[in-house]
C-alpha cells in the first residue's frame, strides 16, 4: 500500500503539472479581445432604388462531369465574380478536384472552368494521404487577398475530413499551395466547411465549420488575418445541426441559421451577441428543412433573404424567402427552381426531356447551349433511372457585390452549377 507522505507528493507534483501546463497555455495564447464583425459595405441600401428590375440566371460550369456539387461565390473587383465548386466522376470519387470559373461583368458571361486543386496537389502540400475532397468556399478579404478553404478527407468517410487553405494575391489568377489548418487535437479530423466566411474588422476570419464525428454539431472557427486558428467556439450543443450560415447584425451581433440534420425538422436558428464567442441555444424556427443546406444575406430591407429548400422531404424545390430579423415572420419571394410534380416524385423522360431543354435553354447562354443536345443523351444513370427521372436543386450560397446586386449559386441537377442574380429593384417588384 501506498505510505501517505508519497501520496501527498504524486498530489503536489500532480497539481504542479495542472498548473504548469495552463500557465504555459496561458504565456503561448494570451488572453485577447475578439474584434467586431466588419459590416460596412460599399453599397447604400439607404439610396433610393431608380434602377429597372432586373434577374437573370447563368450555368456557371461547362464541363458535362458527370458530378458538380457545393459550389460558393464571391464578389471581386469591377463587378466580377468568382465561383468554386467540386467536380468529378462521383461525390467522394478519386478524381474529384476543385474547379472554378470567373465571371466577366463587361460581357455578362461565366468563363471556362479551371482546376484549382487536386487529391495528389493536396497530398504533396500537406504531406499526408488524401482520398478524396470537397466543399470549397471562396471569399475576397477586405484586404484584397482572395482566400479558398476546402475539405480533404484521409481517413474513412466525410467525419474523417480536414480543412485546407489557399490564397491568392492576385485575385485569382495564381495560388498558395494548400496548408492545413489544425482544428482537432484528434488527429485533426472532423472539421468541415461549407457556408460563407465572415471578416472581423481587423481583417481577422470566422469560419462556419461544422463536426460530423460522434455528434452532428456547427462551430465558429476563429482566424486571423493570415487564416492562422486562434480558438473555436461552439454554436449548438445539440447532435444535428450541420453548416451555419452566420449572418451579421451589428459588430457584436449575428444569427446563425443551421442545417437539420434529421429526419422531418426545420431549420435551426440560434444568435450571438459578442462576436462568435458565444451562442444562445439552438431553435427550431418555421421553414422546413429536408437535411439540406440554406443559405442567407441581410437585404436592403432590413431583413433576411434566405435560399433553402423549404421542404419537409426532397430537394425538388429552391425557393428565395424572406425574414423579419426576429425570425419570427417569413414569406415567399419567388421560387429560384423547382420541379413541375408538386410532390417531387418522378417524371417519364418523355415529358422530362421538353422540361429540362426549356429550363437548360434559360440558363445557358450562348456558351453553354452547345453542350444541350450532348446532355440530353447523358440523362440515363444521372438524373433517370429505368425512365423516370428527377429535378433536384440543392446547396445554395448567397453573397452581395459591392454594387449591392446579390447573387446566388447552387447545384441544378448536380450537373452544373447555376447563377441566379438580382438587384433591389427585382426583390420589390415581387411583393
Amino acid at each position: 500500500m501506498f505510505s501517505r507522505s508519497w501520496l501527498l507528493r504524486v498530489r503536489w507534483w500532480a497539481a504542479a503539472l495542472v498548473i504548469g501546463v495552463h500557465g504555459l497555455a496561458w504565456w503561448m495564447y494570451p488572453a485577447y479581445e475578439m474584434s467586431g464583425f466588419a459590416t460596412e459595405t460599399a453599397w447604400d441600401d439607404s439610396a433610393e432604388i431608380s434602377a429597372e428590375p432586373e434577374m437573370s440566371r447563368r450555368f456557371v460550369s461547362s464541363d458535362l462531369d458527370d458530378f458538380v456539387h457545393s459550389s460558393s461565390i464571391t464578389a471581386l473587383p469591377g463587378g466580377n465574380l468568382m465561383s468554386v465548386w467540386f467536380a468529378g466522376s462521383r461525390e467522394g470519387a478519386g478524381d474529384v478536384q476543385i474547379r472554378g470559373a470567373r465571371f466577366d461583368a463587361a460581357t455578362g458571361e461565366w468563363g471556362d472552368e479551371v482546376v484549382l486543386a487536386t487529391r495528389d496537389m493536396t497530398r504533396q502540400a500537406v504531406g499526408k494521404p488524401i482520398r478524396k475532397l470537397g466543399n470549397p468556399v471562396v471569399a475576397l478579404a477586405p484586404d484584397d487577398r482572395l482566400w479558398m478553404f476546402y475539405v480533404s478527407v484521409s481517413l474513412g468517410g466525410w467525419a474523417g475530413s480536414a480543412i485546407n487553405v489557399m490564397v491568392s494575391e492576385d485575385l485569382g489568377t495564381t495560388w498558395s499551395a494548400p496548408r492545413q489548418l489544425i482544428t482537432s487535437p484528434f488527429i485533426n479530423i472532423s472539421t468541415l466547411v461549407r457556408t460563407a466566411p465572415v471578416f472581423h474588422q481587423d481583417g481577422s476570419i470566422g469560419l462556419p465549420v461544422y463536426h460530423e464525428f460522434l455528434g452532428k454539431f456547427p462551430e465558429y472557427l476563429y482566424l486571423d488575418a493570415n487564416a492562422r486558428v486562434v480558438d473555436k467556439f461552439r454554436i449548438a450543443d445539440g447532435d444535428n445541426s450541420l453548416q451555419p450560415t452566420v449572418v451579421p447584425l451589428d459588430d457584436r451581433r449575428a444569427i446563425a441559421l443551421l442545417r437539420y440534420a434529421g429526419d422531418e425538422g426545420h431549420v435551426l436558428a440560434t444568435v450571438t451577441a459578442d462576436a462568435g464567442q458565444t451562442w444562445s441555444e439552438e431553435r427550431a424556427i418555421e421553414p422546413w428543412n429536408p437535411n439540406s443546406s440554406l443559405a442567407a444575406v441581410r437585404s436592403h430591407r432590413d431583413t433576411l433573404l434566405v435560399a433553402q429548400n423549404n421542404l419537409a422531404d426532397g430537394r425538388f424545390k429552391l425557393t428565395l424567402d424572406e425574414s423579419n430579423l426576429s425570425l419570427s415572420d417569413w414569406s415567399l419571394i419567388q421560387t429560384l427552381d423547382e420541379s413541375s410534380d408538386a410532390e417531387g416524385d418522378s417524371i417519364p423522360i418523355d415529358k422530362y426531356v421538353p422540361q429540362l431543354r426549356e429550363k437548360f435553354i434559360e440558363a445557358s447562354g450562348p456558351k453553354r447551349q452547345v453542350l444541350l443536345d450532348e446532355y440530353v443523351q447523358m440523362l440515363e444513370g444521372r438524373v433517370c433511372k429505368r425512365g423516370l427521372c428527377d429535378f433536384e436543386y440543392e446547396y445554395p450560397y448567397m453573397v452581395r457585390s459591392d454594387d449591392g446586386r446579390f447573387h446566388i449559386v447552387y447545384s441544378w441537377n448536380n450537373s452544373f452549377i447555376k447563377h441566379v442574380t438580382f438587384n433591389r429593384a427585382w426583390v420589390e417588384e415581387q411583393k
